[in-house]
Parts: structure tokens; C-alpha cells; sequence
């Protein structure tokens, strides 16, 4: 994640980001203090609906009382839902297994706890789901020793890879992925490099430094390997961006820069050929960067040589505005956008302050920016934000599990993603929906089985809201308060 220096007094100033919430909760618990609900409740389909107050009061609990009546009047403050207008193609959503998190999971609970942890994760509910997740090629941050997969003493070389290995991988992340993998069988998985070998690179060292010219094939030959070995374990791999943030060269932790005329070039002259002769697509991604640089992927997207390889582009949330994706998609609707990286952290402690920022911007407004998959930064980090080596030093994951007891605290970005996750599966559709009226944001999905429509809801304003919610010619009432979040499910029409 970009979090080092300008840019992150940029982050700090521009995002904000929820504390560790306290404790456990039971999913699906319908706890005192219950959200009103609309009265219309005798005839119709009934509603179910999902609440999370920034009092904590209630996390993703369950309200009682919503059911959609025909010819009920509507109110001024209406959501109209039109499931025959779609748009993008869900993928998942979900969090990145780095090495801290894998870690963790592997070395700090107990085999029940780990179980518990990732059938809550990964499992259908009352698990939330999760769906897609990516993976560091070598060392991030969030590592404990920095690496690649083919490190070689100071001044040698190994053009042919031969000392490429998968084999730090073996003892954390496989085994965490593996178990993912088994609980949800659709589970997307995609990698990002943070740097070249360090033989491959302008300065010789993971930190900093660019790629050699004569490393390009190289270090496609890398990317590859990494699919092939990864395949082999019995984990194919759905995208790769080419580098993680390449317009940022961090102090103490790997980073690479790869300006856009590089990667159109390592794209179209090597990647790309090598990945299109495989049997199984993988998708390149490019970018994997900040907002506020739309032109950047639009220079690769631009080049005619690369484009063909390039089958969409990777977001991250630490500088300018979500608009960016729309920005490029409508110039090229003919690529995938996803979003890839978000890491909250202990700079903005306030629920009431940052739950509605985090889905205003990163569930609903990254979706309707049509990202096809969403993913936060780290699924798990311990009491002090890690263990890390370099970068962020307050960062927070989706979970945070204790290094000495193994005990797991849900933290609100569990919650944000929860919300969507548990309720919009692999192959459902962004369809239409109301949003931006008098504070209340909404984005809204058919799932592809039961044609259920899950319509997803943040309350920013600072009074609570009274709103009709139409579709099919049917309407229901509902009040959120000040800021609070629901999810409505209810049967739609094939």
C-alpha cells in the first residue's frame, strides 16, 4: 500500500477509516435497540434486512418487519430498483492473504480457532463469503523478511530462473489458501508482485530501482512461472497486475517503478504473448495504483500492441477520487475494472466518521464505478497492526487476531464488507438502483441462483432517513439513522 511519506499525509487528510471495534459479536444476533422498520408489513414479499449502527449497538443484525405492499404511497425520499437494467458481472469480494495475515492464521491460533476463523470468512452464511483474494508475488510490507522467488547473491544473475521457487509460500499462505479454496470452492484468487528480483532491477535491491531492459522477458518468465507453479498446487490463478503501485518507490520495503510506457511494452512484447499461449487464460491487470492518476492506465490502454493483453484495470483507494474508474471504463467499456487494495488504520478512530466513508467509496462507490471484484489490504494483522516489515506501522486488518491468545476481534471493515459479500455472490449483476438522494447512497445486485436482489445502503447524512424503496410496481418503508448501513434481500423476478 502506498501509506509512506506526501503520500500519506494525502491518505491521512483525504480518507476516513474506522478503529478496531471491541469484541465479538454473534452474526445475525437481532440485539436490543433495533433500527425502525417500515410498517407496511401484512402483504407482499417480505424483506429481510440487515443493520450495522455506529453505536455498535447492532452489527450486521437482523431487523424484523419489512414487506413490499402494491400501491403503497410513496414517499418524496424514494429507492426505485429496476433489476432489467444490469450492468457488470460480479466476481467477489474480499481481502488480501498476505504473509503477516497467513502467518498469523497458521502460527497464532489454535487449529479450532483457525477453522472457526475462516468458515466465518469463507463459508456461506452465517459465514460473510468471501470470494476473491490476492496474493504478494515475493515480499510486501506486510512480510516478515523481505524476498523474491529467485534471490541470488550480490552480482549474480539467473536469466534462465532456475532458482525460482514457490517455497516460501509453503508453510503459511498455502496452506490458509488451500483451506479457503476448500470452504468456497469459487473462491477467485489473483497475485501482485511488489518488486522484481533484485538482480533483475536498475539498482540491484528489492527497494526502489526500476526494471533492466534486458530483464523484460525475464521477468515475464517470472509471472509465469508463479501461474505455473501455483497451478500445480492446485490453485489457478484468475488475474495478475504487473507490479503493485508502480508509480511508487518506498524506503524500507520492496517497490519497483514502472512507468507507463514500460509496462505497455513488457505487455505487449512479453507477458501478453506468454499468458495467451496458455491453455488457461489469465487475465493481465493493469495499473493497481491510486484514483488520482486515471491517465496513467489510459497511456497503457492507449497503446495498440498492449491493449489485446490487457483485460482491465486494478484500483487502489489512497489518493483522488473513486470517479477515476468510471472515468476510464467509459473510455474503455470494453474493459474489467476492480478494485484491489484499501487498508484502514488507526489515523481515524471515529465508527460515526468513517463506516459511511468506507461504503460510500469502497463498497458502493467502487460498484457502481463497476468494479467487478472489490478487495481491502490485509485479512488479518495483530494487536500492533502487523507483524510488518516496513511501510505502515498502524495499519489495521479486516481482522485483528490476538499473537498470544489467538482470540479474533471483528473490525468495521469486516463489517463493510459483510454487507456485500454475504449477500451478492459470484455471477450476480449490478443492476439499477437510486442513489445521492438527500444523503443516502445505494447499490443494488440480482444473485444469478435465486434471483434474489440484495440492495445495499449507507446512511451519510446526520439525521435519520425515511425513504420508500419501489420495484416491480411493489414498495416498502424503512428509517435508517444517522449514519448506519443496511442490506434489504427479497425474492426478484427471474
Amino acid at each position: 500500500m502506498t501509506c509512506k511519506g506526501e503520500v500519506m499525509m494525502q491518505w491521512l487528510k483525504s480518507c476516513a477509516l474506522a478503529p478496531v471495534a471491541l469484541g465479538f459479536f454473534l452474526l445475525g444476533f437481532a440485539g436490543v435497540g433495533q433500527a425502525q422498520s417500515g410498517a407496511n408489513t401484512a402483504h407482499g414479499a417480505p424483506v429481510q434486512t440487515w443493520v450495522t449502527l455506529t453505536d455498535q449497538s447492532q452489527l450486521l443484525a437482523l431487523q424484523a418487519g419489512n414487506s413490499f405492499a402494491a400501491g403503497s404511497a410513496v414517499l418524496p425520499l424514494n429507492i426505485a430498483v429496476n433489476p432489467a437494467r444490469r450492468y457488470q458481472e460480479i466476481v467477489g469480494f474480499g481481502a488480501n492473504i498476505t504473509d503477516a495475515s497467513a502467518w498469523l492464521i497458521q502460527n497464532r491460533m489454535s487449529a479450532s480457532q483457525r477453522e472457526s476463523l475462516l468458515q466465518d470468512l469463507f463459508g456461506k452464511a452465517p459465514g460473510i463469503g468471501l470470494s476473491f483474494t490476492r496474493l504478494t508475488i515475493g515480499a510486501s510490507d506486510f512480510s516478515l523478511q523481505h524476498y523474491s522467488l529467485d534471490d541470488v547473491p550480490l552480482g549474480q544473475t539467473d536469466y534462465p530462473l532456475a532458482r525460482f521457487s514457490i517455497d516460501p509460500m509453503r508453510s503459511d499462505v498455502l496452506p490458509v489458501l488451500k483451506r479457503a479454496q476448500a470452504i468456497n470452492p469459487k473462491l477467485r484468487v489473483m497475485a501482485s508482485p511488489w518488486s522484481a528480483p533484485a538482480w533483475m532491477k536498475s539498482n540491484d535491491s528489492l527497494m526502489k530501482g526500476t526494471l533492466r531492459p534486458e530483464a523484460y522477458a525475464a521477468f515475464a518468465g517470472y509471472l509465469e512461472k508463479f501461474v505455473n507453479a501455483m497451478e500445480a498446487e492446485g490453485v489457478p490463478m484468475f488475474a495478475l497486475t504487473l507490479q503493485n503501485e508502480p508509480h511508487f518507490e518506498p524506503l524500507d520495503y520492496p517497490g519497483m517503478r514502472l512507468e507507463p510506457s514500460m509496462r505497455a511494452r513488457l505487455i505487449a512484447e512479453n507477458l501478453g504473448p506468454l499468458l495467451a499461449r496458455r491453455a488457461k487464460p489469465v487475465r493481465i491487470l493493469d495499473w493497481d495504483h491510486n484514483w488520482d492518476e486515471a491517465q496513467a492506465p489510459l497511456q497503457v490502454l492507449a497503446d495498440p500492441k498492449a491493449r489485446p493483453y490487457v483485460a482491465g484495470v486494478a484500483w487502489h483507494c489512497y489518493a483522488g477520487d473513486v470517479a477515476a474508474q468510471t472515468l476510464v471504463h467509459d473510455a474503455y467499456p470494453d474493459k474489467e475494472t476492480y478494485f484491489t487494495e484499501c487498508s484502514g488504520g488507526d489515523w481515524k478512530p471515529h465508527w460515526q466518521e468513517t463506516l459511511p466513508w468506507y461504503m460510500r467509496n469502497l463498497i458502493i462507490g467502487t460498484t457502481r464505478g463497476w468494479a467487478k471484484g472489490v478487495l481491502l489490504w490485509n485479512i488479518a494483522l495483530d494487536e500492533n497492526h502487523g507483524p510488518h516489515r516496513g511501510g505502515c506501522n498502524d495499519c489495521r486488518g479486516v481482522v485483528t487476531i490476538n499473537s498470544v491468545t489467538g482470540a479474533v476481534t471483528r473490525n468495521f471493515d469486516y463489517y463493510a464488507l459483510a454487507h456485500i459479500s454475504r449477500f451478492v455472490r459470484p455471477g450476480a449483476f449490478r443492476i439499477e438502483s437510486s442513489t445521492g438522494l438527500d444523503g443516502v447512497q445505494t447499490v443494488a445486485f440480482q444473485n444469478p441462483d435465486d434471483n434474489s436482489i440484495a440492495l445495499i445502503a449507507v446512511n451519510s447524512a446526520a439525521a435519520e432517513r425515511r425513504f420508500t424503496v419501489t420495484s416491480a410496481g411493489q414498495s416498502f418503508e424503512h428509517s435508517m439513522p444517522a449514519a448506519s448501513v443496511a442490506t434489504f434481500v427479497w425474492t426478484g423476478q427471474p
